[in-house]
């Protein structure tokens, strides 16, 4: 199922005694979700991913703007009629009831043409159930399973019905890290067997990227950029979509260019052809350093950490703008400890030049 949002808009009242006026939480997005293909709304708190994801299900009425499920404008459907899936975080299961009782749940509240007889319920519930393969703990209740086997009990209930669309609400945010990582590789499975369109929020950019076709990046309600997880980190528009995807993330200097060349304090990195003088913020992507003795960028080193096979060096510059520099190096380097210093030269790819004003990107071509 296409899903294609027209201005979609959605703005709340402030509640602020010394505020007036109204929050923009979603601000005139525009996007269309091909069919078939799962979406990471990313970014941090606060920045409309979950009011986007309810506007989609009809949980929050849009301000402006359109939503159309292929052909059919929803903007206006209640949400029973939208035919989506929604995971909320807390997976919000029925307490008292089992889990096959919990997948039956939506089945049973079908009324008219689509009521289906209990021989129908129970195996659309099995078939739900294997497809996340919980089906051999049907007659348990949620407070006897783990964290992650309630997650795919609330996966079943979504799926039952088939929807047109699949809405997911940061469900990995309450388990454990293995947990995290099985079941994220889990919902991709599910994704790719059912091919239904889904949307995943998340404020996890590992999370995002890992298992996204897309992912649409948002902060303060307005999207900042929308493509595949690796063009997207290997192309940022701005220093804010620089910054939040990445881990270790970005490292980040105060830099300026002069005669053709982009300098970080009084290190002369490269050249960079016809860009303009001008104050510039300079980000360095962690794998973009290279060990050498002689290179341009001189550091201040303050410690090394082996993370098996990388070394992480962690220095400083009076030119960064956070207090220390990471650079991921492979273990085949020997870093010598004794010294203070440590040179690296860079590798261009990794390097990103920001306007200081706009914060947004400026290309250039290294000579």
């Amino acid at each position: 199922m296409k899903v294609v949002l027209q201005n979609l808009t959605k703005k709340f009242p402030n509640r602020g005694k010394r505020s007036n006026g109204e929050v923009v939480a979603v601000n005139n997005f525009n996007f269309e979700i091909p069919d078939g293909m799962l979406i990471g709304l990313l970014g941090p708190s606060g920045c409309g991913k979950s009011t986007t994801l309810n506007l989609l299900s009809g949980l929050e009425k849009p301000t402006g703007g359109r939503i159309f499920f292929g052909d059919d404008d929803v903007t206006d459907l209640p949400a029973e009629k939208r035919g989506v899936g929604v995971v909320f975080q807390n997976y919000a299961l029925y307490p008292h009831l089992t889990v096959k009782e919990n997948i039956l749940f939506p089945l049973e509240n079908l009324k008219g043409t689509e009521k289906l007889s209990k021989s129908q319920m129970l195996e659309k519930a099995y078939e739900a159930a294997r497809l996340v393969q919980i089906d051999e703990l049907m007659e348990r209740r949620p407070s006897e399973l783990s964290g992650g086997q309630q997650q795919r009990v609330a996966i079943a209930r979504a799926l039952v019905k088939r929807p047109r669309v699949l809405l997911l609400d940061e469900p990995l945010s309450n388990l454990d890290a293995r947990l995290r990582l099985q079941t994220r590789e889990e919902i991709r499975r599910i994704q790719r067997e059912t091919k239904i369109t889904t949307v995943f929020v998340t404020h996890d950019q590992e999370e995002a990227m890992s298992i996204s076709d897309r992912i649409v990046v948002m902060n303060q309600g307005v999207v900042q950029q929308i493509g595949r997880p690796q063009e997207v980190y290997d192309d940022p528009f701005n220093l804010f979509v620089a910054k939040f995807l990445g881990t270790p993330p970005i490292n980040v200097f105060d830099g300026r260019i002069h005669d053709h060349k982009l300098y970080i304090g009084k290190d002369a990195l490269f050249s960079v052809g016809d860009v303009p003088e001008q104050e510039v913020y300079v980000g360095i992507r962690p794998e973009g350093f290279v060990l050498c003795g002689d290179g341009p960028l001189c550091c201040k080193m303050s410690g090394v950490e082996v993370m098996g096979r990388d070394i992480s060096v962690v220095a400083t510059h009076e030119a960064s703008v956070g207090q220390t520099i990471r650079a991921i190096i492979s273990s085949e380097n020997r870093v010598d400890l004794e010294k203070t210093e440590v040179r690296f030269k860079l590798k261009p790819n990794k390097v990103f030049i920001f306007s200081r004003k706009t914060e947004e990107r400026i290309v250039f071509r290294a000579d």
